[in-house]
């Protein structure tokens, strides 16, 4: 391990580390593209519309497994790099348990609340059937989604990337071919939907396991290691809590736009949940090689290598934004062609095809704006990662969709994400140099 993150070249660690996490994120996007194309082929605009209002559950329960899985790998990624290898054991096991009674906790709370909820996600009167079958499968099994965040996370800090890839294809494979079955074979709908993605979350999580008992020499899920002093806990938590809430503003975000977007009718929704999936496959890869790269940066801020740690990073941005140029510019050709592989509806596919050009335009800096908030979480700037978590999908998005509808309308709801996109970066990348000029001082 001590070889892999010291001394290997730059560009073989990082690709080491990052491929079998970018390889999960594209499978794990190729299967929510499978999941929207089987609800299309049904050809219900108010199903797709009513399943697409339930795309921030995930994002919920994955801000949750962020607490633990992001919080507690990039504490653990410093510890390794001091050589506190028992510290690092006691905080994986902690972070392990913790994060399934608190995915407990919260789907309690939330089959409790069903009808306030699904209404401030943005159903009405044709979608809330639809949305509703969708609620209640998931949130019955939503602690399977948060525990597949949480062990996955903590192998990438001692290299274990490919078993992670492993559990999370092998998952996407068994949900792709109940998929079909439940939706359009048995005719579930909505529901057929749910159980499929449980049923997949459910062979990964159990594969995770296996592969820790079996491979991991520090990350552990001994319950009788589960205790932590509170300076450990709060190690955690205060880097948790800022990359969770990244994940909180996406699905903020996206109640947001679908609220805005339900006063145009259904069809806008419906384009804006094939959109947003389709736009995915980008940020999926990004979002693969800034957490691919999150160990390395951790470790080698750990161990005091600054050196090491700004080339890692200088390299991290250029594969970000040299990716996004690429294939965001492909998929903007093709984008009418994408859209209508889901649904037929012309106004679907007019509207989609508008919205998927314009959430592809800014993914470079997208593409930063990870790199950046990445790289404060492995670097234990709480502040700063706070920032930017709030910024993108919550503060900045706010106020752009707010202006933006009051001046423009409906072009001014489609357009703010991309505005929000743009301060961000600048946001970013003005505290990355503010802190390297600190750092630089005290060396």
């Amino acid at each position: 391990m001590e070889e892999l993150f010291e001394k290997a070249p730059i560009r073989q660690a990082y690709f080491k580390l990052a491929m079998p996490v970018v390889i999960s994120m594209l499978a794990s996007m190729i299967y929510n593209l499978a999941d929207t194309y089987f609800v299309s082929l049904t050809q219900n605009t108010d199903l797709v519309a009513g399943v697409a209002i339930c795309a921030p559950l995930f994002n919920l329960m994955i801000a949750l497994g962020d607490i633990f899985g992001l919080g507690g790998s990039a504490y653990i990624s410093r510890l390794l790099g001091q050589h506190k290898i028992e510290l690092a054991r006691h905080v994986s096991s902690w972070c392990f348990y913790f994060g399934i009674f608190s995915s407990i906790a919260v789907a309690i709370l939330m089959l409790i609340f069903e009808r306030p909820i699904l209404m401030l996600m943005g159903a009405t009167a044709s979608t809330y059937a639809y949305a509703a079958q969708f609620y209640r499968i998931f949130n019955v099994g939503a602690t399977l989604v948060t525990m597949s965040i949480i062990p996955g996370n903590l192998m990438r800090t001692e290299g274990r990337a490919r078993e992670t890839m492993v559990a999370t294809v092998l998952g996407i494979v068994i949900n792709v071919i109940f998929d079909p079955l439940f939706i359009l074979g048995l005719h579930m709908g909505a529901a057929g939907a749910a159980l499929a993605n449980l049923l997949g979350y459910l062979l990964s999580d159990a594969l995770l396991v296996v592969y820790i008992i079996k491979r991991c020499r520090v990350i552990t899920v001994d319950w009788r290691k589960m205790s932590l002093q509170r300076d450990s806990v709060w190690q955690v938590l205060v880097i948790g809590i800022p990359a969770s809430v990244t994940n909180l503003m996406i699905s903020y975000q996206t109640a947001l736009f679908n609220n805005y977007l339900a006063r145009y009718g259904a069809d806008q929704v419906a384009a804006l949940g094939i959109a947003t999936k389709v736009s995915q496959v980008v940020n999926a890869i990004m979002v693969g090689f800034a957490f691919g790269a999150q160990p390395l940066v951790g470790y080698n801020y750990g161990a005091k290598n600054h050196k090491r740690l700004q080339a890692i990073i200088r390299f991290d941005i250029i594969v970000e934004v040299l990716w996004s140029l690429v294939m965001a510019s492909l998929m903007i050709v093709v984008a009418p062609w994408i859209v209508s592989l889901f649904l037929k509806n012309p106004n679907v596919v007019h509207y989609g095809t508008q919205l998927l050009r314009i959430l592809l335009v800014t993914t470079p800096f997208a593409g930063a704006i990870l790199v950046y908030t990445t790289v404060f979480q492995s670097t234990a700037q709480a502040f700063n990662a706070l920032v930017m978590s709030v910024s993108r999908q919550g503060v900045f998005f706010t106020i752009a969709i707010v202006i933006g509808n009051l001046l423009f309308g409906y072009n001014g709801i489609i357009w703010s994400q991309a505005v929000a996109d743009v301060l961000t970066a600048a946001l970013g990348w003005y505290l990355y140099r503010r802190q390297v000029r600190k750092v630089n001082q005290t060396l």
